[in-house]
């Protein structure tokens, strides 16, 4: 579908270009979550764990960090994990304000379950573009991440 807006050929070329990353992102994402869904979790919730998975034990902070999530929306995520007991929160025994997240051993084991697939599906959907094309895409989204230095 393209821009029904009648602005200028930079304003319509920079919403096409917007619409089209933004379908994509939303197409992609669906179709390699699928199995997260099957799991009972959040793609949140998903990146909780494979952060712990790969990384060890975080605090909550680093955590919201590494999956670009809110300190407030991590701590929701995180009660939910508990609650199923795939994480824990650890008290520093010095500082009793700090907490750790860890992985429970049930976590451990649903992680290293899903996360085979996840990449797997992944390796899948990136597949549609060549080598080059990949690293041409991972180049522009980092330079599109990194935002305008112009103001």
């Amino acid at each position: 579908m393209t821009v029904k807006y009648r602005g200028t050929e930079t304003e319509v070329r920079a919403l096409s270009t917007y619409v089209k990353l933004m379908r994509a992102t939303e197409a992609v994402t669906t179709r390699t979550n699928r199995h997260l869904v099957e799991a009972g979790l959040s793609i949140s919730q998903f990146g909780v764990l494979e952060a712990l998975h790969h990384l060890g034990p975080l605090c909550q902070r680093d955590i919201a960090k590494k999956i670009l999530k809110s300190s407030g929306n991590i701590t929701v995520v995180i009660d939910n994990l508990e609650k199923r007991g795939l994480v824990a929160r650890i008290r520093d025994a010095e500082d009793r304000r700090f907490l750790t997240v860890r992985l429970t051993s049930e976590g451990e084991r649903l992680i290293a379950g899903i996360f085979p697939r996840h990449a797997e599906a992944i390796v899948k959907e990136m597949g549609v573009l060549t080598e080059a094309e990949q690293l041409e895409l991972g180049r522009l989204c980092k330079k599109l991440g990194m935002g305008s230095t112009v103001e």
